[in-house]
């Protein structure tokens, strides 16, 4: 008789949903760290060292590397937006204990808990993006003008224009989600049975309700 398998533990769930996000955001640092890396050391020495890079022990070490990137790129995209961020949370939250009380009232509703931990998980990617995009940006321009390419002013352009646009595409994304955040937390922290004091609404930073 086969015994039903148990629920993942939440804790666990957010671990490894947390996992990947950093990991999806440190991939795009690597690629363009290693794009830098192949612009300094030329064709000829990137040749070379590209059996290396192709090993399995290689690989495992550009794993816990790329998650290490994540985690930096994730802080550094963070700092850069964080005045952004304040101005997006002045328009629904007046000062910091407003919110930091919605936060705590919506703490007692898992359903609310989850969606919002959806939406900061997207909130993140997109955030660590966003930099990403300038950094591979800057590595793609340094590689074509170092390698020796055919039409490299229209091949120039071509990634200036791309990487532009899918960079602020990805700041769109973000504050767009960090907006509707804020927006949905403030009238979740209104539910019938929330502890917010009346007069008083808040979103959360990092745990809790929709709020990157």
């Amino acid at each position: 008789m086969n015994l039903p398998s148990q629920p993942e533990a939440p804790g666990l769930a957010a671990a490894t949903g947390m996992f990947i996000e950093v990991l999806v955001i440190g991939i795009g640092s690597l690629a363009s760290l290693f794009g830098l890396g192949v612009a300094v050391i030329g064709y000829d020495a990137t040749e070379k060292v590209m059996p290396i890079a192709g090993s399995t022990p290689f690989a495992g070490l550009a794993v816990a590397f790329a998650y290490a990137l994540g985690i930096l790129i994730d802080r550094c995209a963070d700092f850069l937006l964080k005045f952004k961020r304040r101005s997006l949370r002045a328009r629904y939250f007046s000062s910091n204990s407003s919110y930091a009380a919605a936060r705590r009232s919506v703490n007692q509703f898992p359903d609310i808990v989850a969606r919002a931990d959806y939406a900061r998980s997207r909130m993140r990617i997109c955030r660590g993006w966003f930099l990403n995009c300038i950094l591979l940006l800057v590595s793609a321009n340094l590689v074509l003008i170092r390698f020796p390419v055919q039409n490299r002013s229209i091949l120039l352009s071509a990634t200036t224009m791309l990487g532009l646009l899918v960079t602020v595409g990805f700041y769109i994304a973000w504050s767009s989600i960090t907006l509707t955040s804020y927006k949905k937390l403030q009238q979740q922290a209104q539910i019938p049975g929330s502890s917010v004091p009346s007069g008083q609404n808040g979103a959360p930073d990092g745990t809790g309700a929709a709020a990157p």
